[in-house]
């Protein structure tokens, strides 16, 4: 295709670290579930990123938007790659919990920059089909990387696939460094940060949330059903071995067929991209995704299981496509960074008060039930964000692209 030959260079970069992350999600939930057996310790791989990305929020914007994003994401994806390359050496679940805080404080400045240089890079025209695209990337990630930590496991051992995690950071800073700047001048002005200049940063921030409500609207309700559904994969593991009593190898199988419903849905959000709008991916998208997670976790059997991740797959693809292509629209190129770091701060938060409240429920209380009970919430938000894309407020506040 067109779009996959004029940005090769950035979709080979992604793509190979996306690869990379999944094979490390299934060494490190494996690595934790052997130390710990606890639903709660896994639910803390997942709290342990937003408290360290909440933490760097404070200020991780404001250098974003003077520094040179291309040179910020290449700093972040060497210091992950030494740290991922550090975390079989640790003995003990707090090691392992402090090595992912300190990763996840570099990925704090990989995303919002990443965010600008595709915003940027990318052409208004080629946004929802390129976002599509990359989606693709990730699915094939999605379908590729569990099984090949699989197959590296059973050759070697969990460290193995840790450490090519952290080759394929290295190989994204590589790629990342061959792509044209963007930012109009190499080298951006540094100004020292203080006190005042972040109060002036979040006012920033405010004023624009205040002015343009819509958006707002959309962001909110989006990011609680998708946090939502960030708790309910912390215990995706776990329902898979403890309910479906699947063996490690058949959880890497089952995650990794579901990447085949991912690629389906990439291709397909890729073809239609200029056919269908914005909106219609994101409603479309997220309403029929936490449905699908729902009914992962009403599955009495592999075999059920294996076609919820299927469809989520597919219904997941649209759903991000859409709703990257209306950040990259709505959010300033000029406030991006500190936009996205401060927004990185409430979602990072939310996600923290629902995993954590998972894993705790999932302790006392059924953890099929608790699923169950969260996936229904999640479904209740995307239905508040169909109806609110569909009144006139929205179809007057949101850019004529989106809608």
């Amino acid at each position: 295709m067109r779009i996959i030959r004029k940005y090769r260079l950035i979709l080979f970069g992604f793509g190979f670290s996306y690869l990379g992350n999944w094979v490390n999600l299934v060494a490190l939930n494996l690595l934790v579930w052997h130390l710990t057996e606890s639903p709660t310790a896994m639910a803390s791989i997942f709290i342990v990123g937003p408290i360290a990305r909440i933490l760097t929020s404070f200020f991780a914007g404001s250098i974003i938007d003077r520094y040179n994003k291309q040179k910020l994401m290449i700093y972040s994806d060497i210091i992950r790659g030494i740290l991922i390359l550090l975390l079989p050496f640790t003995s003990s679940i707090w090691l392992i919990y402090g090595v992912l805080f300190l990763s996840n404080i570099a990925s704090s400045f990989f995303g919002p920059s990443s965010t600008y240089y595709i915003s940027k890079y990318v052409p208004d025209k080629d946004k929802q089909s390129f976002n599509a695209i990359l989606g693709i990337f990730s699915s094939g990630s999605f379908l590729i990387g569990p099984a090949l930590a699989g197959f590296i496991i059973a050759l070697s051992d969990v460290s193995v696939a840790i450490w090519f995690n952290a080759l394929t950071f290295f190989v994204c800073a590589l790629a990342i460094f061959k792509l044209p700047v963007v930012d109009g001048r190499q080298d951006m002005h540094r100004q020292r940060l203080t006190w005042q200049m972040l109060k002036e940063d979040y006012g920033i921030v405010y004023a624009y949330i205040k002015k343009e409500r819509a958006f707002a609207k959309v962001f909110l309700y989006f990011q609680g059903a998708l946090m939502i559904a960030f708790a309910l994969d912390s215990q995706e593991a776990t329902f898979i071995k403890q309910n479906l009593q699947a063996s490690d190898s058949l959880y890497g199988v089952m995650v990794s067929i579901a990447g085949i419903g991912a690629i389906i849905g990439g291709a397909m959000a890729a073809r239609y991209a200029k056919r269908f709008s914005t909106r219609q991916y994101i409603i479309y998208g997220l309403l029929l995704t936490t449905i699908c997670y729902t009914l992962f976790y009403l599955s009495p059997n592999v075999a059920m299981g294996t076609i919820s991740f299927i469809a989520l797959g597919i219904c997941m693809s649209f759903c991000n496509a859409g709703y990257s292509t209306f950040y990259q629209l709505s959010v300033p190129s000029a406030i991006m960074g500190r936009f996205g770091s401060v927004s990185t701060m409430g979602v990072n938060m939310l996600q923290i008060v629902f995993t954590l409240a998972l894993g705790i429920l999932a302790d006392w209380l059924s953890l099929q039930l608790v699923c169950i009970v969260f996936g229904i919430l999640a479904i209740f938000i995307s239905l508040l964000l169909y109806v609110f894309m569909h009144s006139k407020s929205a179809y007057e506040g949101l850019k004529e692209e989106i809608v």
